[in-house]
């Protein structure tokens, strides 16, 4: 049988979300990017007013939330649910104010603790292809099947800059994209908790130049293999 926990990390815009949501559809599998729930946390924080630099409070009430992922409940576009105390929040984490404010909250390392143990708790059910950069190093080390995708710095900022041309955004050129690229990487790659890194065991994917298509086939194959 296929394994029944896979994880995918990997930098910004290396296309493990887009792979990890073919994979999960294809096997009847959550798929769960955890970096919704990091969303979930700064959208609380903003709901109640806390200031996102006071990392005590906002990692107090991250310490309190009880935040889930489960199967898309409507049809209107959401790839899975998410839950904050039992509220949908699915589309109130990606607004404007959320995509300011969640960087600094992900890097608390209060935050990350209290938001890995609930990730946990979600993949160990089994049945999921998780997302994310720590998955296979911190978040489900015993997943089954650990994927670290990669792609070059310029093929990645690349891929960002035709999304913002495809959403008619002129003030956002190349140049700019691939500097905020490599200073996310730098970012993630140093920061003391948990890092961006490929686990021991992973098996490193390189998608620069591959279509969607060409390394979703490549995973496939991986996942076969696992199989016999």
């Amino acid at each position: 049988m296929p394994p029944t926990t896979i994880a995918i990390d990997g930098p910004a815009a290396s296309g493990k979300s887009t792979i990890a949501a073919v994979l999960a559809k294809q096997l009847g599998y959550l798929y769960f990017d955890t970096g919704v729930m990091y969303r979930a946390a700064t959208w609380a924080a903003l709901d109640r007013g806390l200031a996102i630099s006071d990392e005590a409070a906002v990692t107090r009430l991250t310490e309190t939330l009880q935040i889930d992922v489960k199967p898309p409940s409507k049809d209107d576009g959401r790839q899975y649910d998410v839950l904050c105390d039992g509220r949908d929040v699915t589309w109130a984490i990606r607004s404007p104010e959320v995509d300011a404010n969640v960087s600094p909250v992900s890097v608390y390392p209060g935050v990350r603790s209290a938001l890995t143990a609930q990730q946990r708790r979600i993949g160990l059910q089994g049945h999921v292809v998780m997302v994310g950069r720590d998955i296979g190093t911190v978040v489900l080390p015993e997943a089954q099947l650990k994927i670290y995708l990669d792609a070059s710095a310029e093929e990645r900022a690349q891929r960002r800059y035709r999304e913002v041309q495809a959403r008619g955004d002129p003030t956002q050129t190349y140049d700019d994209i691939l500097a905020n690229v490599k200073r996310r990487d730098a970012i993630d790659s140093g920061r003391a908790t948990a890092p961006l890194k490929a686990a021991s065991d992973a098996i490193i994917l390189d998608s620069t130049g591959l279509s969607i298509a060409a390394v979703v086939a490549q995973v496939e194959e991986l996942i076969a293999q696992r199989s016999a």
